[in-house]
């Protein structure tokens, strides 16, 4: 199993692409088309499926399902969400950087350009978008993580019949 997302990795990828937003949007705000309200959503729906992914998937696996039968996670199927989930929460903390970093340029200009007021919902609409894919992403990934062995943390767990 691949080692899990490191946080600070994503906020270090988010901190990027803020200042490298800023700094786009900086030099070339007045040559940018207008933000429509919803120009970041399209991420909402993939964090909400991979939500739904997350809570069938660890189903499953307090269940106990695991295998290739009909009504069973297949554990490729568990390491390719677990793949999805690292690559969505990445994605994620790109898009939200880009849209904190055009917000940050945005917010102060609202007083001063009419263009900046009517972009700041958009802006927020994406930036929001991409923390809920991040917070979606990490769930799928905790989600597809195996529990934790009872006999190495010390709990009895349940009785086990004795063979003999």
């Amino acid at each position: 199993m691949t080692k899990p997302t490191r946080l600070w990795d994503l906020v270090v990828l988010l901190l990027v692409a803020t200042v490298a937003t800023w700094l786009l949007v900086r030099v070339a705000y007045g040559s940018l088309p207008p933000i429509p309200l919803y120009a970041g959503a399209s991420l909402y729906p993939v964090a909400l499926v991979e939500v739904i992914a997350a809570f069938l998937i660890r189903a499953r696996i307090d269940d106990r399902r695991i295998g290739t039968g009909p009504r069973e996670l297949n554990p490729l199927t568990a390491a390719k969400a677990a793949a999805l989930a690292k690559a969505s929460a990445l994605v994620g903390a790109a898009s939200a950087g880009v849209w904190l970093g055009f917000l940050l340029f945005v917010l102060p200009q609202r007083r001063i350009l009419r263009a900046a007021v009517e972009d700041f919902p958009g802006a927020l609409v994406g930036l929001v978008a991409g923390l809920l894919l991040v917070a979606a992403a990490l769930w799928l990934e905790h989600c597809c993580s195996t529990p934790e062995d009872p006999t190495k943390t010390g709990s009895a767990g349940p009785a086990q019949p004795s063979a003999g």
